[in-house]
């Protein structure tokens, strides 16, 4: 099944933003375009303000004069329903509620042509839910655009329990010949990237709560060693709290109260004060005029180590031993078995996070993951009460040596990078052996929907396969409450690793 022709007229009803974002991805396709809202005279304002985007392209040289000309010609503002009746697609951007999607879907059920395909951009609710109003539930599909969406490359499409594969193959091909990148998932609360993305918000959220670390130092660790365009708390500021929370509440419900997926607390006190993040001037940052820039936590000058006694190869962080080295630093190697750690002169041990705290051991000092430890700007460091002072400066300076900011946080298992990254790893292996999406369908769309540095099943090859599983098995042996217990699928892919590298 190929795409749709570009002689096929496309509606979009609905025309907010996601709905005037859709209809210009279409019309600059080359389609023709009608758009439907239901309120008067709200067809006739989108149609102006997409020429009006179009001009703008023009100006910057991104779209020819004579394309803009023939693109305002083929858009068209419907008066009726009965106005999309040869329309070869129907995309719905409406308010997201379950009852005015179905109602609208029956209507269209009755104007459209038998081989209309049908779709809906809903971000929250389930497709086989909404299509299940119509007669003929197999031409029914999710199209999840991104806002915005004619810049972000990203599309869900979303196969519904009902849905016909003829009907989700076009919709992928109609998509991906309007440049965008489609990946195919099957229909499962908050689709790939919503259900992939919770960790990233919650622990960050987690961290936050069990006052291991402010929001501006988190989102700092979270940019500058993690790697990520943005923290959580600035990222979920920009979407808006209540967005972002209505979307993480929708997917903890939808999986049935999943302790993998509960909502934050600070967060809900956030959204009921009203401090909804940009909109509102307020969030978890400041933005109103004069206030001071939230500043994270960075550590004074500490004098670095004369060596490290190095016990193992760090694993994920065995790159630092050639930084230290390049440092100045003698490196002493000793060979260990299952060693993973530095000792310092004071014998004091500085350890990679992997889900324990460090006031279970004598003197030890944690030290975060990070995307590339060479192009890393910041660096946390975790430690109990019992640490020694010398053995903390020691950690500090060592990794101020290397050229790294360092922000001292509590004494968190699996820190901030570490354990975020460990539970998004894990989420990515369940949807796989759930059937939700292949692996590179889910490493493309947390690449291009959320911007995440590397998708999870690279992040997984890169830190070894049994490195997300050794660290929530840790976590939940210290937080039993079901949060952080490894899935099935991880446990598999882990385990079963290890018997083939055994027995060769």
């Amino acid at each position: 099944m190929t795409a749709l022709d570009l002689s096929s007229p496309v509606a979009v009803v609905g025309t907010g933003t996601m709905g005037q974002g859709i209809a210009q991805v279409a019309l600059v396709a080359g389609h023709r375009v009608r758009l439907y809202d239901a309120v008067p005279g709200r067809a006739r304002d989108a149609a102006a303000a997409i020429g009006a985007r179009l001009d703008r392209l023009v100006e910057k040289d991104r779209l020819a004069a004579g394309d803009r000309d023939e693109a305002r010609a083929r858009l068209h503002a419907a008066q009726d329903l009965s106005d999309l009746a040869d329309c070869s697609l129907v995309v719905e951007a409406v308010v997201e509620r379950l009852d005015v999607k179905q109602e609208l879907f029956r209507q269209l059920e009755d104007v459209v042509g038998e081989d209309c395909l049908l779709a809906t951009n809903t971000s929250s609710l389930s497709v086989t839910a909404v299509g299940g109003a119509l007669r003929n539930p197999g031409r029914f599909v999710g199209l999840h655009f991104f806002n915005p969406a004619p810049l972000l490359p990203l599309v869900e499409v979303v196969s519904g329990h009902a849905t016909d594969v003829t009907s989700a193959t076009r919709a992928y091909e109609t998509a991906r010949s309007w440049g965008k990148t489609p990946v195919a998932c099957a229909d499962t609360p908050g689709f790939i990237v919503n259900r992939i993305a919770r960790p990233f918000y919650a622990e960050a959220f987690a961290v936050y709560e069990a006052q291991g670390a402010d929001p501006a130092t988190i989102d700092a660790v979270l940019r500058e060693s993690g790697g990520f365009r943005m923290g959580a708390f600035e990222l979920t500021d920009l979407i808006g709290q209540d967005v972002n929370e209505s979307v993480t509440h929708s997917v903890w419900q939808s999986f049935f109260q999943d302790a993998r997926f509960t909502p934050s607390l600070a967060q809900r006190r956030l959204v009921e004060s009203g401090r909804l993040g940009h909109k509102t001037g307020q969030g978890w940052y400041d933005y109103r005029e004069g206030a001071e820039p939230a500043e994270p936590h960075t550590a004074e000058k500490a004098q670095p180590p004369a060596y490290v006694v190095a016990e193992g190869n760090l694993g994920p962080a065995s790159e630092l031993l050639a930084l230290i080295r390049e440092a100045g630093i003698q490196v002493r190697e000793e060979e260990e078995d299952h060693g993973t750690r530095l000792v310092l002169p004071g014998d004091g041990q500085l350890a990679l996070a992997d889900g324990q705290t460090s006031v279970e051991f004598r003197d030890v000092v944690y030290f975060d993951l990070a995307l590339d430890y060479r192009k890393a700007t910041r660096i946390a460091l975790s430690a109990s009460q019992d640490t020694t002072a010398q053995t903390m400066s020691e950690a500090i300076g060592l990794f101020q040596a290397l050229g790294k900011d360092v922000s001292v946080i509590g004494d968190v298992p699996g820190m901030i990078v570490a354990r975020t990254v460990a539970r998004i790893v894990d989420l990515a292996h369940d949807a796989v052996a759930k059937g939700v999406a292949t692996e590179e369908d889910i490493d493309t769309a947390m690449r291009l929907g959320v911007n995440y540095p590397l998708g999870p099943f690279e992040w997984s090859r890169r830190l070894g396969r049994m490195w997300a599983y050794s660290l929530l098995d840790d976590l939940h042996d210290r937080d039993p409450g079901g949060r952080y217990a490894p899935s099935l699928a991880l446990y598999r892919h882990s385990y079963a690793t290890e018997k083939r590298e055994g027995a060769s």
